[in-house]
């Protein structure tokens, strides 16, 4: 956008050159405008995240978690769904909504709003509760206590810009038994229960379903910030494909400067750029990818679902046999299925007639996972048919997104203009040569002189 406004700016200064007429006060007077309109247009992009910085509270659903261990010794939870609010900047304990669970969250460096962007009235927001199991390591930033409870808070753009996750520290007036998962420990919620806060870790990614065609690269965005200098980070990738199977594509750990795989800029995590590059996209590229990022005693990840998309191509025939018949070939698309129909409209005027007893080939799989089918029917005259007749096809694929590729083709048997004119264009030509070939003998003939004895 700033580009855009620059070179603006730059072209009406080389129109203003060119006009000799306008006097340098006036020009002044333009330049000065362009200098304003170029600071608003720079300014657009932010807007959304300007506006959601002033929000003071958003309205939640807290899914709390009811643990406990029945007769046989096995561990079972209930979810227990509740509506919950998120109070920002809140110096004090009250509540601006005191009829609701409310988390009174602290003003720091990783503001999730900070993150948001976009139409902010299309966040849906969901609070977790996270367990550290055992584990009773200290969050290293200022106020960390052994015995923290923890949250997560989701905030998810339903139109699917962007997932953020982050991870809300809140120490209890009381520790946990240290002899127990603290899942088993875990404080009641009051009905109207103020809980105090503070946001230490956030990790999103802006591109929670990415749509890409095959032999093509992308980039799987993933982002984090915590409340401190981190002095041991690992970041990891990871594929889960369809059927189960697993595969760890990157990791990198801060603390050995050991790296595995590839993909991701290592200079860019400092900074908090996990992101993950695929250069070159197969049917094998699709899954769900899984950025993870841990930093002690948390673990987050963010998921992103990869589709591997490929439009057909599409052809259109008539093939000459003792009964003719129109075939339509959809190939190399991906993923199944494609829908096929054909058309027939004569020169009657009349709308396009969808043909029955279309044979639809099996499907043919080729050696990159793309797919192959045809589509065809057999031209049997009937009485009603006169004059010549066109047949259309039309295919469907998710790849078009609700459109659809249409191919038309007249059918056997017709003369067309070109089928009349070509004829005509030969017997014209050959006269024409004719002539000529008539004309040079005639001349020669003519210059000739016949010599008497």
């Amino acid at each position: 956008m700033h580009i855009i406004a620059v070179e603006m700016k730059v072209k009406v200064i080389q129109l203003l050159k060119q006009v000799e007429l306008v006097s340098v006060a006036t020009r002044e007077e333009i330049l000065n405008n362009m200098n304003i309109f170029t600071a608003l247009l720079c300014l657009i992009p932010y807007a959304g995240v300007l506006g959601f910085l002033q929000v003071q509270r958003l309205r939640c659903r807290l899914t709390d978690e009811a643990v406990w261990t029945n007769a046989e010794g096995h561990i079972e939870t209930k979810n227990i769904y509740r509506d919950a609010v998120l109070q920002f900047d809140n110096s004090g304990n009250s509540a601006l909504l005191s009829d609701s669970i409310t988390f009174l969250v602290a003003a720091s460096k990783v503001d999730m709003r900070k993150f948001v962007e976009g139409p902010v009235d299309r966040l849906q927001c969901d609070i977790h509760r996270y367990s550290k199991g055992m584990s009773r390591v200290r969050w290293p930033s200022l106020g960390g206590k052994e015995h923290d409870i923890w949250f997560t808070c989701t905030l998810r753009h339903t139109a699917g810009l962007f997932n953020i996750t982050t991870f809300l520290r809140v120490t209890p007036a009381t520790a946990m038994s240290a002899h127990q998962p603290d899942f088993l420990s875990w404080l009641t919620i009051g009905v109207k229960e103020k809980i105090s806060a503070s946001a230490v870790m956030v990790l999103m990614t802006r591109s929670p379903s990415v749509w890409v065609g095959l032999q093509k690269e992308t980039t799987l965005h993933c982002q984090f910030a915590v409340d401190h200098k981190v002095p041991h980070l690992t970041v990891e990738w990871h594929l889960q494909q369809h059927g189960g199977h697993r595969t760890k594509l990157f990791s990198y750990s801060s603390s050995t400067r050991q790296t595995e795989g590839s993909g991701v800029a290592v200079k860019g995590i400092a900074g908090g750029d996990a992101s993950l590059t695929v250069p070159h996209t197969e049917v094998s590229s699709e899954g769900t990818y899984v950025c993870s990022v841990r930093v002690p005693p948390l673990n987050g990840s963010v998921d992103i679902a990869l589709h591997v998309i490929e439009r057909p191509r599409v052809s259109l025939t008539t093939e000459e046999e003792q009964i003719p018949r129109v075939v339509c070939n959809a190939e190399v698309f991906y993923p199944l299925d494609v829908e096929i129909d054909l058309f027939k409209e004569t020169s009657s005027g009349q709308l396009p007639e969808k043909l029955e007893n279309v044979t639809h080939c099996s499907h043919h799989k080729h050696h990159d996972g793309t797919y192959s089918v045809t589509a065809s029917v057999r031209l049997r005259p009937s009485p009603q048919d006169s004059g010549c007749a066109m047949y259309s096809c039309r295919v469907s694929h998710v790849s078009l997104r609700g459109l659809y590729i249409h191919k038309s083709i007249i059918g056997p048997g017709c003369w067309t203009w070109i089928h009349l004119t070509l004829p005509g264009l030969v017997c014209l030509i050959g006269v024409i040569f004719m002539f000529i070939v008539v004309t040079r003998r005639s001349c020669c003939y003519g210059n000739k002189t016949v010599t008497r004895r």
